[in-house]
C-alpha cells in the first residue's frame, strides 16, 4: 500500500496538537482527521479514534506494523513541515504587501 497523497487540513498555533491530516492511499481510499502532536520534545500522529461508553478511545484505523507505522508518521509530519513553512512565506508575502517588515 502506496501514500498517494496528504493533506493538510488545519494548522494550529496552541497546545500540542498542531494539525489535522488527511492521508489517501493507492489514489483510492482516505483516512481523514489524523492528528499532528507535538509532545515531549517530539512529533508524532494520532489515528483517529472513537470514544468508547466507558470513556476511554480506539482508533477507527491505524497501521498493522511499526514499519508502516513510521513510513506514514514520515510522511504526514513531513506533509505538516512544508504546510508549514508555506503558511509562514504567506504570512511574510502578506507583510510585505502591508508594508511590514518582520526578520524571523
Amino acid at each position: 500500500m502506496q501514500i498517494t497523497d496528504v493533506k493538510v487540513r488545519k494548522l494550529f498555533d496552541e497546545g500540542p496538537m498542531k494539525a489535522i491530516v488527511s492521508v489517501t492511499f493507492d489514489g483510492q481510499l482516505a483516512v481523514h482527521d489524523i492528528k499532528v502532536i507535538y509532545a515531549r520534545d517530539k512529533f508524532f500522529i494520532v489515528m483517529p479514534s472513537r470514544k468508547n461508553p466507558d470513556e476511554t478511545y480506539r482508533d477507527i484505523v491505524h497501521p498493522i506494523n511499526s514499519q508502516f507505522r513510521v513510513a506514514l508518521e514520515t510522511a504526514v509530519i513531513e506533509a505538516y513541515r512544508v504546510a508549514l513553512e508555506e503558511a509562514a512565506d504567506e504570512v511574510e508575502a502578506e507583510d510585505a504587501e502591508d508594508g511590514i517588515s518582520i526578520e524571523i
